[in-house]
């Protein structure tokens, strides 16, 4: 199941890389020729969605690799890794952005607005509402961080470009052209806030951020009557893989082969109520030996 949904995120960051391609050069081209700062640096923002989901697609190819003697855990934090280095992609864009709109400031162009010019970047605005809503639903369908990541990037670029085509037509309709490199500089803006994002959202994992409110946990595990208590509850990981361990208590005169098969409904339990790709590591204390403590 697992291997399956990864190649589910590979076909969609596929579906996209083609579509953030399409959208790039289109506004890189229409950019250039009409001399606009800010269409041409939401061009290179477009561009960077499409070199972050060649670098989604690598990390997902290491990411389904097998578990192997050195990676018992397996390979799944190659995604996050890849999420990482998107946000240092999306960094480094943001900053040649900033730097360009205060060459502009000081080298101001004369823009040639056109109407296949205003044409072009609704488009382009379409096909961005098309690949962030399907890569949003897509990656919470698969639980795929990575896909979500992706698709709030996307969202950004939504904003840019809507902020774009108002400034084309403001200057368009007798606006001074000062208000080009302003709007590069609030593009650079939103880069920057979708790298933050994606590096908030992916150092989490790496830090073993908990997973799984502790309250919902004791919730699913006190269902069941043999279990008189619980602590030291813990998870890590991300909501398509989770790892949990807590210390149940349950009656001292218990046997192995009941305490085995409660721990085994519970981690089953566990599945249903939190994700499928569940593993949880459960320490066996005998409830009379707490209460003699205190």
């Amino acid at each position: 199941m697992e291997y399956t949904n990864l190649k589910r995120v590979r076909n969609v960051l596929l579906i996209i890389l083609v579509a953030n391609v399409f959208v790039a050069v289109l506004k890189i081209f229409i950019g250039s020729l009409i001399k606009s700062a800010s269409l041409s640096a939401d061009g290179f923002h477009s561009l960077s969605d499409g070199s972050s989901n060649v670098v989604g697609l690598i990390g997902i190819w290491y990411a389904a690799r097998p578990v192997d003697e050195d990676h018992p855990y397996g390979h799944r934090k190659f995604e996050t890794l890849a999420g990482i280095f998107i946000g240092a992609m999306l960094t480094f864009v943001g900053i040649n952005v900033l730097i360009g709109a205060f060459q502009r400031f000081f080298d101001p162009k004369i823009l040639a607005i056109t109407l296949e010019s205003i044409l072009a970047l609704i488009v382009t605005l379409g096909v961005n509402i098309f690949v962030s809503i399907f890569e949003f639903k897509e990656g919470k369908r698969l639980n795929s961080t990575i896909l979500v990541s992706d698709s709030l990037h996307t969202r950004s670029d939504i904003y840019v470009s809507l902020g774009v085509l108002i400034t084309l037509l403001s200057i368009h309709f007798g606006l001074p052209s000062i208000i080009d490199p302003i709007a590069s500089i609030v593009v650079a803006l939103f880069i920057f806030n979708a790298a933050f994002e994606i590096f908030k959202e992916n150092s989490e994992v790496l830090l073993d951020k908990a997973v799984v409110d502790a309250e919902r946990i004791r919730e699913i595990v006190l269902r069941f009557p043999q279990v008189k208590d619980i602590h030291e509850i813990r998870s890590r990981g991300r909501m398509d893989e989770v790892y949990i361990d807590l210390h149940i208590m349950v009656e001292p005169n218990n046997t192995i082969e009941e305490s085995h098969s409660l721990m085994h409904n519970i981690e089953n339990e566990m599945r249903k109520e939190i994700c499928e790709n569940t593993q949880v590591i459960m320490h066996i204390e005998p409830y009379y030996y707490l209460e003699k403590v205190d």
